[in-house]
């Protein structure tokens, strides 16, 4: 099959792109002139060239391929950049580090498929198109989530998932890292958070409320050098780490660490095998906040991107209301009962991160009013994010009939396990609306990201599956927007290519999955994706 030229291919689509006569070649003699604050981007030119093409791109005062950081062309923002390519040179310039490395994204694209492999490449002739690129993102936020809680990966798989961002301009590494299944983050004050936190007996083998496990011991964490690597390795990319610390509920592998936490102090309990929405949470006593911020502290000093996740979803409220003091710390702060503490707690751990000069992120709950000082990422409806647009949040859209990945990107019998409930396919993703109905909050949409919750994936293979191409078409909607779903498809064919030589698992729906290590049943119909699942309903 004929491919179209890469110049036509790229996803996402450039804001503004013209095609020139003649072509660029890169070769042993080609040279790079770097400007001063220009040298990373150079560099990772050079990382990302090197393993297919083989070239040293070494520097040189009279290079012909120019990298140049400019802060006085503030039109393009801390991510645009300016590329023109012609039969003489190349010129790479942008107002912020940010768009540089961008920019050598797009070089990277530009290139003949075979550029992204990661094994020598023989006979192929490294040519850039003549072009000229303006280039300027939509929204700020472009971002994936990846759970390691339900199933943990290593950083070194981490890194791949960073690099795969990076190459479609997703600015956000959402890493959830704490739940009812598992506590990966390392906490120097607590170690027992993953020292038994961090393993579980066994995994449930079906969708939340099934009665078959699959008997196999899970788990892992990561230390603090591993994770601080994996910060410096995605910010060489441009990519900002975001961790997340899930609280007050979904907090089942801390409770049984720590059974000091929990409403009932002298229960114990063992990390969750089960999916769904466990009814276990945190105690509401003084110690119970302390031991959270000396968590966050240290989250924080791990961790410098300017907003940290502390979950606040799904939090049932029954142990709080079975519990005495619980219901006294109600009546102490004057709520008007034990459901109030969910938001209570909220806010006391957004205090704690606002008076350290960070930005608390709060998935939207039904019902639930958060501190103004909360981004909100909204994943049940639209409307939430509108919502809370108008009461002057910051918003990231997380709707989960667009951007959950972890359902099954379509029918047939090839499709690997995923959430029960529905289909996202790669339309109902690139269908994503970002627009708020009333104009004036458009500017406290920060953007969107895509979710993938891993009950159900446990390889590398299995997550990129079911990640791409979907998460190619949330990158051209946050970053373009404007092309049209034709127009986007014809370009995401010959960027498929691209995802051939970097391995990506990405063939549609039903063909065959390779290997994928996962539990093989029929999923029931539920009517949400992650739907609580209470003791008294299995």
């Amino acid at each position: 099959m004929d491919l179209p030229r890469p110049e036509l291919a790229l996803v996402p689509r450039p804001r503004r792109l013209s095609t020139r006569a003649g072509r660029f070649r890169l070769d042993d003699t080609t040279r790079l002139r770097v400007t001063p604050g220009a040298g990373p981007a150079a560099a990772l030119l050079r990382t990302l060239l090197a393993p297919a093409t083989g070239l040293p791109l070494r520097a040189a005062a009279d290079g012909a391929f120019v990298l140049a950081l400019d802060p006085a062309l503030t039109g393009l923002g801390d991510e645009g950049y300016g590329l023109t390519v012609s039969p003489q040179g190349v010129l790479l310039r942008a107002a912020r580090p940010a768009g540089l490395l961008r920019g050598v994204q797009t070089v990277r694209q530009l290139l003949p498929y075979e550029a992204l492999s990661g094994r020598p490449v023989r006979g192929v002739p490294w040519e850039l198109p003549a072009v000229e690129i303006t280039d300027v993102p939509r929204y700020a936020w472009r971002g994936s989530m990846l759970d390691v809680a339900r199933h943990f990966q290593p950083v070194s798989y981490l890194r791949r998932y960073v690099d795969l961002m990076a190459l479609h301009k997703l600015n956000v590494f959402h890493l959830h890292l704490t739940d009812d299944q598992g506590w990966r983050m390392p906490v120097a004050t607590y170690p027992r958070l993953t020292e038994v936190g961090g393993a579980r007996a066994e995994s449930m083998a079906g969708p939340a409320g099934s009665d078959r496990f699959d008997g196999v011991p899970h788990g892992g964490s990561y230390t603090r050098a591993e994770l601080r690597d994996l910060v410096a390795y995605a910010a060489g990319r441009g990519v900002s780490v975001l961790p997340e610390i899930g609280l007050p509920g979904h907090v089942r592998a801390a409770l049984a660490a720590h059974p000091e936490l929990s409403t009932d102090p002298g229960r114990r309990l063992g990390v969750w095998t089960h999916w769904g929405v466990c009814e276990n949470v945190l105690g509401t006593d003084d110690h119970v906040l302390d031991f959270f911020r000396t968590v966050l502290d240290e989250v924080m000093d791990v961790f410098p991107a300017p907003y940290v996740h502390i979950g606040g979803d799904e939090c049932p409220t029954v142990e709080w209301e079975r519990s005495a003091a619980a219901r006294a710390r109600a009546a102490r702060e004057g709520l008007p009962g034990p459901r109030a503490l969910h938001p209570w707690f909220i806010a006391r751990m957004s205090e704690h991160l606002v008076g350290a000069g960070r930005r608390p992120v709060v998935w939207a709950e039904n019902g639930v009013t958060l501190p103004l000082d909360c981004t909100v990422m909204s994943w049940r409806e639209p409307g939430h994010a509108h919502a809370a647009a108008r009461r002057g949040h910051e918003v990231v859209h997380a709707d989960h009939r667009a951007t959950y990945f972890d359902y099954p990107r379509g029918p047939g019998p090839g499709e690997p396990p995923g959430q029960p409930g529905g289909i996202v396919d790669l339309r109902a993703v690139y269908d994503v609306d970002l627009t708020p109905p009333v104009p004036e909050d458009a500017s406290r949409v920060l953007g969107a990201q895509g979710q993938l919750w891993t009950e159900f994936v446990t390889t590398g293979a299995h997550v990129e599956y079911l990640t791409y191409p979907r998460l190619c078409a949330l990158a051209e909607r946050v970053w373009d927007g404007t092309s049209g779903w034709r127009d986007f498809t014809s370009r995401l064919a010959g960027h498929r290519a691209r995802l051939d030589a970097l391995d990506v698992p990405h063939a549609d729906p039903p063909a065959p999955v390779p290997t994928l290590h996962a539990p093989s049943f029929t999923p029931p119909t539920l009517p949400h994706p992650r739907e609580p699942c209470r003791k008294d309903s299995r």
